[in-house]
């Protein structure tokens, strides 16, 4: 890897960090510099607008979700463990142990969804992919006979991905130490409804 690759990365993981705490909105050229000791127009050779840098973090942060979360989750065995696997690891990345604050997909979810432009356009796009993902896993799930085969695939995605979404703002914002049991005894009750027998 070269040395600009290598500053390039590491400015993206001061930027994934800066986000955390001023939002995807929040970060800016100037921001990045002062937070990663260097200078403007140095930051600026790496993305040369702000909204180069915020589409730039969306991308690192997806690669990393699907580093940290898909990848190993599709380790486990087809199916209901895979599913297990996939809620579990996807909760460590919303607990902020990849990213510190959580997962910044979702911040900036939250920050862009009622603005229009090209930054909206690419997180709404993450989500949909998100979506299809943990779908494709349920159905898997169903068609190994882990689950009924009458199950509304589309509704136990939902239902999963609203889990996790209820962890992250029990863990971050409430501060609930309960917040990964809680999560966890919903999902059981949403699997056990799910199962066929």
């Amino acid at each position: 890897m070269n040395r600009g690759k290598i500053t390039r990365e590491r400015l993206l993981e001061v930027a994934a960090r800066t986000a955390g705490s001023v939002g995807l909105e929040g970060l800016t050229i100037g921001t990045l510099a002062h937070s990663a000791e260097m200078s403007k127009s140095g930051v600026f050779a790496h993305f040369g607008s702000k909204e180069e840098l915020q589409l730039a973090v969306v991308a690192s942060a997806r690669q990393r979700f699907i580093q940290d979360v898909l990848e190993p989750s599709y380790e486990a065995p087809v199916g209901s463990p895979r599913l297990h696997a996939l809620f579990e690891r996807w909760m460590d990345w919303a607990e902020g142990k990849s990213v510190p604050g959580g997962c910044p997909i979702l911040a900036a979810s939250l920050e862009f969804s009622g603005r229009p432009g090209v930054v909206r356009d690419r997180v709404a796009h993450l989500q949909g992919e998100l979506t299809t993902a943990v779908e494709k896993t349920v159905k898997i799930a169903v068609e190994e006979g882990h689950f009924r085969m009458d199950l509304d695939v589309v509704q136990f995605a939902y239902q999963m991905h609203c889990l996790v979404l209820g962890f992250q703002l029990r863990h971050h914002l409430l501060r609930r130490g309960d917040a990964r049991a809680c999560a966890r005894a919903a999902f059981d009750y949403l699997v056990n409804f799910a199962d066929k027998s």
